[in-house]
């Protein structure tokens, strides 16, 4: 059994401060938020302010709420929050999100309030495994963590769906599912089996993947500042 008993290649060493970074799950929250970076540095007209509150919501909801509700559901983690503090940081977060998506709403787009209400759902249904685990499956991971910020960024940018943003909801499904492809034979290696050696190439390209994302939505965002 190899002695690095993390159970994330991400994870600092237990305790105080480091457990609240280690919630968060630094380089997948980068990933995903990259995709709405995307989905906004795509629209014909470039929204800054629009594009940066829109990150904030889902900072907010996914970087923090969700991992705050998965780290209810199980300790996968191993964190020592208390639980009354994850479930405060899921609630503030997640209500937080929704506010910053009405605000936004209010001002550009009605349309936005139906992201509002999927996100706040699938948040919620997906990281509790509510109804029996039917949205926690592959397809509703690429479908709410890939494909639904590049979605939400681009409608609440450009107030429409085009060609180009169905293309990029794809395409941020499919890495999506290429993460969770890879992702899901390393956890189990580091959080049961307790040997992260045996998964370490495909853990590698998921690190790979991990700093791509965020590399391609930064050339995105240069060539619009340009």
């Amino acid at each position: 059994m190899s002695s690095d008993a993390r159970p994330a290649f991400y994870a600092l060493r237990a305790g105080g401060w480091r457990d609240y970074v280690t919630l968060l799950h630094p380089p997948y929250t980068l990933w995903h938020l990259s995709y709405a970076a995307i989905g906004g540095a795509l629209v014909p007209h470039m929204r800054w302010n629009v594009l940066g509150w829109t990150v904030l919501a889902f900072l907010l909801a996914m970087g923090v709420g969700a991992h705050a509700l998965d780290e209810l559901h199980g300790r996968p983690l191993r964190t020592g929050i208390p639980r009354r503090v994850l479930v405060a940081l899921a609630v503030v977060s997640i209500a937080a999100a929704c506010a910053v998506g009405l605000w936004v709403a209010s001002w550009r787009t009605w349309w936005l309030l139906a992201f509002v209400g999927a996100g706040a759902f699938i948040v919620v249904a997906y990281n509790l495994e509510l109804f029996g685990g039917a949205f926690h499956s592959d397809v509703w991971f690429g479908l709410a963590w890939g494909a639904f910020p590049v979605l939400t960024a681009y409608v609440a940018c450009a107030g429409r769906v085009r060609g180009e943003t169905v293309l990029a909801a794809a395409f941020a499904f499919s890495s999506s599912l290429a993460q969770r492809t890879l992702s899901t034979p390393v956890r189990h290696a580091r959080r049961v089996a307790g040997d992260p050696a045996a998964t370490r190439p495909l853990e590698l390209a998921l690190q790979l993947l991990a700093a791509s994302l965020p590399l391609l939505a930064g050339a995105l965002l240069l060539v619009r500042a340009a």
